[in-house]
């Protein structure tokens, strides 16, 4: 197996073309055109990950961060600190240039890092949407601040931009009634431009993951809930861990036994996120809409149990980017 098909044009698709290109195989990719994400907060710890795989210590190093959160979250409101650079899509895609060459036939294998896929559905586990809205920050100290707030019929988030701007998340309604019940973050914001359509803000799964000659990744195999703030390093683990599998097949691993592993270490993340999740919603509010999402991640964290229960214990370790047999890392 030489010849790798991608779909895909965002972080998880780059990764996975830039490592199985570094081990000799021919990757094409195929872009994919899908709505822009406005900003993207890249915490210290995905920034890491993505200087990592790509071998880039400097990566976005000239770019705004943000170095404080406050938070009011189901009580009075706090200042921690938090390390973060914002960019955006179109910066992340002219920042991670990738080598594609054409290929004459079919391809080997296919990673889809973009919808659709060949088979299988998409589970949801809750029924939250999000809004975004650009606006302006009424003070410039708040430029490398970021503020999230529970209020009664959902939450906010206020991401700092450029020159005095920004972007607010609302999840649960519309955004002007949520910063109607807004203490900490309505006193600091203009609105400056239209909101975009609704988008769906809930954790989400494809099954299956894999089919005899391909795998989905990144934002095809499964979606995190804006609020842990995890999804750009969870689709840099899964471009890590989708290329080391092709790269284990490739070299005459056992293909059923490598997907199979793939599958059950994309479950077991969408486990821990769930439970992450329902901690966020067991605290944020008292009301019916805060026990609806906690209970609807609950029920997707207990059908994630029941799915891994099924599988059998995991059989690879990652050792950088590939996979070994769990007794030989032992």
């Amino acid at each position: 197996m030489k010849h790798i098909a991608i779909r895909g044009s965002g972080i998880a698709a780059r990764g996975c073309a830039h490592i199985l290109t570094g081990v000799g195989l021919r990757v094409a990719i195929e872009d994919t055109h899908r709505p822009s994400v406005p900003t993207i907060m890249l915490s210290d710890p995905a920034l890491g990950l993505i200087r990592s795989v790509f071998d880039r210590p400097d990566l976005f190093c000239d770019r705004p961060r943000i170095r404080r959160r406050l938070v009011a979250w189901g009580g009075p409101a706090v200042t921690v600190p938090h390390g973060a650079t914002l960019t955006s899509e179109a910066g992340v895609q002219a920042a991670l240039p990738v080598s594609s060459e054409p290929i004459d036939g079919p391809t080997d294998f296919t990673i889809h890092a973009a919808p659709p896929l060949p088979l299988g559905e998409m589970r949801i586990f809750g029924e939250r949407h999000a809004i975004a809205a650009q606006i302006r920050l009424r003070d410039p100290a708040g430029a490398e601040e970021a503020r999230i707030e529970a209020v009664a019929d959902g939450w906010l988030y206020l991401v700092p931009g450029q020159a005095g701007t920004g972007w607010l998340l609302g999840v649960g309604g519309p955004i002007d009634a949520l910063l109607g019940q807004s203490v900490l973050i309505a006193p600091v914001v203009d609105a400056m431009g239209a909101a975009t359509t609704p988008f769906l803000a809930v954790p989400r799964l494809h099954l299956p993951l894999y089919g005899a000659d391909w795998l989905a990744c990144g934002s095809a195999a499964l979606g995190f809930d804006p609020i842990c703030g995890d999804g750009a390093a969870q689709s840099v683990r899964e471009a890590i861990l989708a290329a080391a599998v092709v790269t284990a097949i490739a070299e005459g691993g056992d293909r059923e036994e490598l997907l199979s592993h793939y599958q059950a270490m994309l479950i077991a993340a969408m486990r821990r996120h769930l439970l992450l999740c329902a901690q966020f919603y067991a605290n944020g509010g008292g009301g019916d809409w805060w026990r609806a999402q906690h209970d609807a991640l609950m029920d997707g964290h207990r059908y994630c149990t029941a799915l891994l229960a099924k599988l059998p214990e995991p059989r690879f370790l990652l050792d950088g980017f590939r996979l070994v047999p769990r007794q030989a890392a032992a």
